[in-house]
């Protein structure tokens, strides 16, 4: 019986994990004024007729807050690399100076400010949102378990051990989004 309830502590666990893991990527991805390699993240090349994500095409780097350089490995690639950010839809105008590919990242203006933010409002609740589908597919499984003879007593105690789970879990939600709007709404 113990076994059972370790693992639906561990599952519980491994999936509030993800949820919180996905909002991190998710939080990166939305941007904040300042370049970032990976507001380019989702880019992908045509490579000798095979789509490949650009970070393995070339070198991604932020020389300063403002500007996004990629390196390409091979120089043909500039004019694949330019197509494939305008077809990203990231709002970007890449520049090739024969070299290398330049992306000025414009300053966000107050509203586009408050569209991120509640962008990064909507990734948190959904972050949330998985949180608790965890605890409860946990709370089914210890339900089950008291069915199958764990006593009313434990499965108490084990329910609010996962509700306080569930609590720190999101919290850290929470804390990410402040931080993240705190980040956007800087200027």
């Amino acid at each position: 019986m113990q076994d059972e309830i370790d693992f639906v502590f561990d599952a519980t666990k491994d999936d509030m994990d993800r949820a919180i893991s996905h909002l991190e990527k998710a939080m990166v991805k939305i941007r904040a004024g300042r370049a970032n390699p990976s507001m380019l993240e989702g880019v992908v090349v045509e490579y000798y007729g095979a789509p490949t994500p650009l970070s393995q095409v070339s070198n991604v780097s932020t020389p300063d807050a403002r500007t996004i350089s990629i390196q390409p490995w091979e120089k043909q690639l500039i004019t694949e690399i330019e197509k494939a950010i305008m077809n990203a839809g990231l709002g970007f105008n890449p520049m090739n100076n024969g070299e290398s590919v330049i992306i000025s990242v414009p300053p966000l203006t107050e509203e586009r400010r408050r569209d991120l933010a509640k962008l990064a409002k909507g990734e948190s609740e959904n972050a949330k949102v998985g949180v608790r589908a965890a605890r409860k597919s946990a709370m089914d499984e210890l339900k089950k378990l008291g069915n199958d003879g764990l006593s009313d007593d434990l499965r108490k105690n084990h329910e609010s051990d996962i509700q306080k789970m569930t609590d720190d879990y999101i919290s850290k939600c929470d804390s990410l989004f402040a931080k993240k709007e705190k980040d956007i709404l800087t200027v």
